[in-house]
């Protein structure tokens, strides 16, 4: 049985330490919603599955970028912290998200998750860091922050809100991309892309970026939409066209990965996955709860080997 299937048939990976979240090691994967959306996943994602193309004009540092994208994020940075705005669903799923991530990095860095700056001592990167909603509770939880952004509106506008609070205002905000900090050799001892991978342009790129930017043993976490028939009904038609939390053409439902498309990319880049977790919408509390429903909102913890895999 190689490493894969071990991961697709573990139901149990590790012991909680904070007791509510203890349903998230139940199992690492419901295969029940994982549909025919996986054998979907051919020509827009061939590059995932086939030997990397060398780029003949094109240096690695701008591998995984999309200009459209970049453009898009840039027509709205003024809005990051509008709490009504655009990115209404990542305030309303910012304390489900930092939940998980507390949990995993105490357990990972045997962190006392009770205490109240838990980080104190890691250098953490948040890639994608947009206007700043996850790196500054990180930074408020200890840590030393670092938030790059390939839109310079988005950079501009987090700096502007860190320097607001004397403890925020110690986070590192650049516009860069990984690809360009790889090539830096800068590393970090956990590196977060929350709702990135799916804007990028090259997700198995990408992905060896992050590796490279995580020291041997480190932790690499990552969130994003699955592309299953429930993630295109409820991320896009409902949110974009019926609720319109987001603007229309913020998500396309080809560039999503499915829970086992992203774990054998973060294998091949030398990433284990040990935990996964769902991000389930109630909308009588008007609150993002952790699950094990993975079939729309998921978020992957994983840990660099020591080994250099295929980067």
């Amino acid at each position: 049985m190689n490493q894969l299937q071990r991961i697709l048939s573990a139901r149990r990976l590790s012991h909680p330490i904070i007791s509510p979240l203890r349903f998230l090691h139940r199992r690492l994967f419901s295969i029940s919603d994982a549909d025919a959306s996986s054998a979907s996943f051919s020509s827009s994602h061939h590059k995932i599955q086939t030997p990397e193309v060398k780029a003949s004009n094109k240096s690695r540092s701008t591998s995984s970028l999309k200009e459209h994208e970049l453009a898009k994020f840039s027509a709205i940075a003024d809005t990051w912290w509008h709490s009504e705005g655009p990115f209404k669903p990542l305030h309303l799923m910012n304390p489900t998200r930092l939940a998980f991530i507390r949990s995993t990095l105490c357990r990972h860095f045997s962190k006392d998750p009770s205490s109240a700056r838990p980080f104190e001592g890691l250098r953490l990167i948040d890639v994608g860091c947009g206007g700043g909603l996850l790196s500054e509770p990180l930074a408020r939880m200890g840590a030393t922050v670092t938030g790059i952004d390939a839109v310079d509106k988005n950079v501009k506008i987090a700096r502007l809100h860190a320097d607001m609070d004397p403890v925020t205002s110690t986070i590192e905000y650049h516009c860069t991309t990984a690809e360009k900090l790889v090539d830096e050799g800068q590393t970090f001892d956990a590196v977060l892309a929350l709702e990135v991978i799916e804007h990028v342009a090259n997700p198995a790129e990408f992905c060896k970026s992050l590796s490279a930017l995580t020291v041997p043993n480190g932790a690499t976490l990552l969130s994003t939409i699955n592309r299953s028939m429930r993630a295109y009904a409820s991320a896009i038609v409902a949110a974009e066209y019926i609720l319109r939390w987001l603007p229309k053409g913020t998500h396309q439902w080809s560039s999503f990965l499915t829970p086992e498309e992203l774990t054998m990319i973060l294998q091949r880049a030398s990433v284990d996955v040990k935990e996964m977790a769902g991000f389930v919408y109630n909308p009588i509390t008007g609150r993002w709860l952790l699950s094990d429903d993975i079939s729309v909102n998921f978020i992957a913890y994983g840990t660099k080997r020591n080994d250099l895999g295929d980067i």
